[in-house]
């Protein structure tokens, strides 16, 4: 089997083929969906080192769709039903994951050509094996795509799509065990200091410096503070709290309709950002916070503009730069990172603030908790549906281990054992 590269996709008159040891090997009408799906089945084999045999390659035939079809369902039309039934019933990120497994890895090996009653225990493998090459999940999130694509199958035997003995046989495909060759896993997410976060607040503006206390407070995801719209919140109740409703939770289905109820210091926070705003509106808007931003640059001026930046100035204010309306987790990750830069620009050595990220603050947030009020405030305010995953974010228990330790005396260090001595 040669060592660099698969062959190409080839053309020969009106059929794609690929050159195996001098010989064509027929994929099909040249373009085709068929043949394309056949060539990556090829292509992921060979980065796999699969052994083709001759049996293997004589598979790769170009057969008609109607031919190879029969009465059965295909994997593409399985995917097409699912991603439908999908997108109706399950929330917009979820639907999001669905998406990318089925599309760029699912059908894109198994796609027109390929029965569903024909897609074995080896082809789910074939499908992780260049999930792996793609080097775009770690190992646990890996696992959690395998297991919603035998979901996939499962919903196709409930439609009477996928024999049930398909179906049960994709679920003997064992989940990757740490330190599987080629796969990768993510560090533990820790807390970011308090401290940390304080010092990295002061050179934010407003909206962000808001946007980070809420996330804290109510022990938010990124998303559910960059996707706030002003109709999430109800302002109406008369006991003295309101309550954010996000429009989708990740956990809803385990927990029900999620309601975070916000004390005077969240409505403190949030109140200006509501003021003459429609409800499908975000709470805290990217435009704003450059605005903001703008101001504390122009208010920490020492020295009079020169003319040329006046006229750059009144340049730019002619043509304003457009912002979008709500942030995404790249624009919120990039202006907290821009505020620790400045941070440290002006603190000094022993100050300097760690480099965190907007996704480590749920964890500080649920250590705060649990230390402040216990596991089941913690586990309750979070939204988590056992308290194991609240300990998974929480880092309680090792606070207290800690204290414990600084705290220790050796039982054994008395008089009396030394006595014995």
């Amino acid at each position: 089997m040669p060592k660099n590269k698969p062959p190409k996709y080839a053309r020969i008159g009106k059929y794609a083929a690929v050159y195996l040891d001098g010989k064509p090997n027929y994929l099909g009408l040249y373009n085709s969906p068929e043949s394309k799906a056949a060539y990556a089945r090829f292509e992921a084999e060979w980065w796999t080192k699969a052994q083709f045999t001759v049996e293997k390659r004589n598979t790769l035939t170009f057969q008609s769709s109607q031919e190879q079809r029969g009465t059965n369902a295909t994997i593409h039309e399985l995917a097409a039903a699912f991603l439908d039934h999908a997108k109706a019933n399950v929330d917009p990120t979820t639907y999001s994951v669905f998406q990318t497994i089925v599309l760029d890895f699912l059908t894109k090996l198994y796609g027109n050509d390929t029965l569903v009653e024909d897609f074995k225990p080896s082809c789910l493998k074939l499908v992780r094996s260049e999930m792996i090459r793609s080097r775009r999940f770690c190992r646990n999130t890996l696992n959690r795509h395998i297991h919603r694509i035998v979901s996939v199958f499962a919903w196709g035997v409930e439609e009477e799509l996928v024999p049930e003995t398909t179906w049960r046989a994709l679920k003997a495909v064992k989940s990757l065990p740490k330190g599987y060759p080629e796969t990768f896993d993510h560090k533990e997410r820790e807390d970011v200091p308090f401290d940390g976060i304080k010092q990295t607040l002061q050179f934010m503006p407003p909206t962000l410096r808001a946007m980070v206390q809420i996330q804290f407070l109510l022990g938010l995801r990124p998303s559910e503070v960059f996707n706030m719209r002003v109709g999430d919140l109800d302002v109406s109740r008369k006991n003295g709290l309101w309550y954010y409703m996000p429009g989708a939770y990740k956990t809803e289905r385990f927990v029900g309709k999620m309601q975070f109820p916000m004390g005077k210091p969240a409505q403190v926070l949030i109140a200006p950002y509501l003021e003459g705003k429609s409800p499908d509106q975000a709470v805290f808007s990217p435009h704003t916070a450059m605005e903001e931003r703008k101001a504390m640059k122009k208010s920490k001026g020492k020295t009079k503009p020169t003319p040329s930046r006046v006229a750059r100035d009144k340049a730019r204010a002619g043509k304003p730069k457009q912002y979008n309306e709500f942030y995404n987790r790249h624009s919120y990750n990039r202006a907290v990172a821009y505020a620790i830069q400045q941070a440290n620009r002006n603190l000094p050595d022993e100050k300097k603030v760690e480099h965190w990220t907007p996704y480590r603050l749920r964890n500080s947030a649920a250590t705060h908790i649990e230390i402040e009020n216990g596991l089941d405030e913690a586990q309750a305010q979070l939204g988590h549906k056992t308290a194991n995953m609240t300990r998974r974010y929480s880092k309680a228990q090792l606070r207290i281990r800690e204290g414990l330790a600084r705290e220790q005396i050796n039982p054994f260090d008395t008089e009396e054992v030394e006595e014995l001595k």
